[in-house]
Parts: C-alpha cells; sequence; structure tokens
C-alpha cells in the first residue's frame, strides 16, 4: 500500500523522535510529510510505534492511502519527486 503520512507535533524532542521513526518507512518528502510504501506488517508496526510515541491530546498524524490509480496523479514542482519502494533481495554469501 501507499500512504502518505503528514504529522504536526508541537513538541520539538517527539517530533524529532517521530520524524526518526518514520525514516524508517518511507522517504521524507517534506518537513511533517512522508512517502511510504508498506506492506501489512510493517504498517501495522510503524502505527504502534507512533502510537507509542505521540500525545493524543496535543499531537495530530494523518494517514492518507492512495491507489495505483492516484499515485500515477501525483504532481510535484522541486527537486523531489515520488519515491517508489525499490524490489531488494537479501543474499546469503554464506551458503
Amino acid at each position: 500500500m501507499f500512504v502518505v503520512v503528514c504529522y504536526d507535533i508541537p513538541n520539538d524532542r517527539r517530533r524529532t523522535k517521530i520524524m526518526k521513526l518514520l525514516k524508517n518507512y518511507g522517504a521524507h518528502v517534506q518537513e511533517s510529510v512522508f512517502e511510504c510504501e508498506l506492506q501489512d506488517t510493517p504498517y501495522k508496526r510503524m502505527r504502534e510505534g507512533l502510537a507509542k510515541l505521540i500525545v493524543v491530546k496535543e499531537d495530530n498524524v494523518r494517514f492518507y492511502f492512495l491507489d495505483e490509480d492516484a499515485i500515477k496523479k501525483i504532481e510535484a514542482i522541486g527537486n523531489r519527486p515520488v519515491e517508489r519502494a525499490q524490489a531488494f533481495y537479501i543474499v546469503d554469501l554464506k551458503k
């Protein structure tokens, strides 16, 4: 799934922790915006991590899920194109 994660966190320290967590899951495309291409398990892990960091009464995190047609319609002006996850393989050279 392709999800855009946006956040508004007033506390600097908490905001930094959230940004560091999200860097493990997607591309940091603007100050408080990440584009993530995730399967269900990593998405759930990301949500759980965010839930542990945010203060519900102060913070705001939003998830926008885009289907393939919507992704094709994304327009970007500037130096950050839409980043899609690249397929990769883990090779065990010990075998």
